[in-house]
């Protein structure tokens, strides 16, 4: 791991993942920046969700650990795991009739017990997590009756109001328009910037996660193959070696960041990173 991101809260130490008698991920050393976003990227079946899974022990590693805040993940309890990290899953779906206040709510079962039930503390977090994600107009409407866009702010609000420092998503911009993939990735970067998290997300986008994540480690068959800034790791023989993508690359004007422009091998131009 390279020295220039701040000290890391979750890490993977020769981790080696799989289902069954099936291997998915090889090896894997990666330490998670503080206080930044990680997007988890590379082609289809690579190993970017098994990663998450295993990171928010719930697959069981072949061999290897996970350490999450500098103790082996497995010596802590399920419920003091959930107090310190949250993770959405691909394509979660709400219980019929539920509103939005109550899926929300949800996210503060892990701070409950027999002897603690419901509580200001509580109310005060989900509160705070509808405010963040601009929901407080839709409270007690139904989740299934609004956008794709709006329901994936709800579930975002329920991990929010978990109040984890570390927050796990997959594919959280999956199936939704790109106004509305842009306007959640700008959601999560000021949640992380602004209200002190550490996110880990895996996405499909590229020009996604070079707009919007601090980090990018691109991985493929179940191995890292290059992580850092965006202008460190979208590169054009990075795209290719990965994604088996003849592409460009270029800086944005107005942020510096990479963009990758795919192209038809008629349409290759002499390769050139951000950084030229």
């Amino acid at each position: 791991m390279t020295s220039e991101f701040p000290a890391s809260p979750l890490t993977a130490n020769g981790l080696s993942v799989g289902y069954g008698d099936t291997t998915i991920l090889k090896n894997i050393d990666l330490d998670i920046a503080a206080g930044q976003i990680t997007a988890l990227v590379g082609p289809n079946g690579c190993g970017k969700s098994t990663l998450l899974k295993a990171f928010a022990r719930i697959l069981k590693p072949k061999s290897g650990h996970v350490t999450l805040e500098g103790q082996p993940i497995t010596s802590y309890a399920t419920r003091d795991v959930a107090t310190r990290l949250a993770i959405l899953p691909q394509g979660p779906v709400a219980p019929e009739g539920l509103t939005v206040t109550e899926l929300v709510a949800q996210g503060r079962f892990p701070h409950q017990t027999l002897f603690r039930q419901w509580s200001p503390g509580d109310r005060e977090a989900v509160e705070r997590a509808m405010r963040l994600t601009d929901l407080e107009d839709f409270a007690e409407r139904p989740v299934q009756s609004l956008s794709g866009g709006q329901r994936q702010r709800c579930w975002l609000a329920m991990v929010l109001a978990q109040d984890t420092p570390l927050l796990l998503l997959d594919e959280p911009t999956t199936f939704l328009d790109l106004k509305v993939q842009v306007d959640l990735m700008a959601l999560l970067s000021r949640i992380v910037h602004e209200d002190g998290r550490t996110m880990v997300l895996v996405l499909h986008e590229l020009n996604l996660a070079a707009a919007f994540a601090d980090r990018i480690v691109m991985m493929r068959d179940g191995q890292i193959v290059a992580e850092g800034s965006g202008a460190q790791v979208i590169k054009p023989e990075e795209l290719r070696a990965v994604f088996d993508l003849r592409s460009d690359v270029i800086a944005d004007p107005a942020t510096g960041r990479p963009v990758c422009l795919p192209r038809t091998s008629e349409q290759v131009v002499p390769l050139r990173s951000a950084a030229e």
